[in-house]
Order: structure tokens, then C-alpha cells, then sequence
């Protein structure tokens, strides 16, 4: 047989071995990156009921500082809120519970949007009558979300609706 004949496979299978290494490997190289820059999110594996006593049970024996963001499970701008208040977080060195708090979604069926949420490490859901536990949150809430809900370490409370600024921020973590 022509050697050359034998070889001319082998090169392009070479060619071909190189071609999808090289793509895959820079597909990789980028999200390797990537993992680098963004912290890795906890596994959440249970929701908690949030019903109309749950919000003072929260203020007067859950953990300080906190924050609680109330959410839907189709805001656009809640997971950009959630990676806001982890940058926080992760700046101030100091380990703070997060927690999700969705509207619309009963039960488990809220864990389908856990990673939606940067930093959370508990997620509620609603289970009630939804403007009666808006009520025991806030009788002023007007149902925009995402409402955030800083909890202080000394217990003073800060209501945002939309994003925290950096001086709020500042204020929950200090």
C-alpha cells in the first residue's frame, strides 16, 4: 500500500481532533472564568411556608443582619437585585443570610427559580391569602417588586422597593 495514501486519513482526523478540541477547550477556558468571577450559589433543597404570622415571627427571632427580598417568579430585575445585595455581602466578609421570598409560586415548585438568586439561603413561599400576608409585611407595600426588606443587626429595618444604593447597603452591613 502507498504510505502516503495511509497518512492523508490520519491528518485530517488529526485536523478534526484539534478543531473540536480547540473550540471546546475555549468554550470551557470562558465559563472556567467565569466560575471564577462568580461565586458558587448553595444548593437549596426545601421552601418554607410564608404566611401572614411568618413576617413577625422573622422580626422578632430570625437571624441579624438579613435581608428578605420579595419577589415574582417573572421579575426581570429581582436577580440583578439578589446579586447586588451578594456583592454586599461578599465585600463586607461577613456571612448574612439571604432570603427569597416568592409571591406567585406555592410550594416546592419554587425551588425551580433558586438560581435565579445570587447569594439566597432560604427561599419562602407565599401560602395564604397573598394581600393579607402584603399587609403583615408592609401595610404601605404596594406590590412592586422586588421589595427588599434590609434587616440591621441592632433590628432597624430599611424597605426598598427596587435596588439598595450603596448607602443603604453600607447601613444594613455595618
Amino acid at each position: 500500500m502507498n504510505s502516503s495514501f495511509n497518512t492523508r486519513p490520519n491528518a485530517v482526523a488529526r485536523h478534526r481532533v484539534l478543531t473540536v478540541a480547540l473550540v471546546w477547550g475555549s468554550f470551557f477556558m470562558q465559563n472556567s472564568a467565569l466560575a471564577q468571577v462568580e461565586p458558587a450559589r448553595a444548593a437549596i433543597h426545601s421552601v418554607a411556608d410564608f404566611d401572614a404570622g411568618t413576617w413577625s415571627q422573622l422580626l422578632r427571632s430570625g437571624p441579624r443582619p438579613a435581608a428578605y427580598v420579595f419577589t415574582n417568579s417573572f421579575c426581570a430585575t429581582c436577580p440583578e437585585t439578589f446579586d447586588v445585595l451578594q456583592k454586599a455581602v461578599l465585600a463586607s466578609a461577613k456571612p448574612v443570610p439571604m432570603a427569597a421570598i416568592l409571591m406567585d409560586v406555592q410550594g416546592e415548585r419554587a425551588l425551580a427559580h433558586a438560581h435565579h438568586y445570587a447569594g439566597v439561603t432560604k427561599i419562602y413561599a407565599f401560602d395564604g391569602f397573598e394581600p393579607a400576608i402584603r399587609q403583615a409585611v408592609d401595610p404601605k407595600w404596594r406590590n412592586i417588586t422586588p421589595y427588599v426588606v434590609l434587616l440591621g443587626r441592632s433590628g432597624k429595618l430599611q424597605r426598598v422597593t427596587g435596588q439598595p444604593d450603596a448607602k443603604q447597603l453600607k447601613a444594613w452591613l455595618s
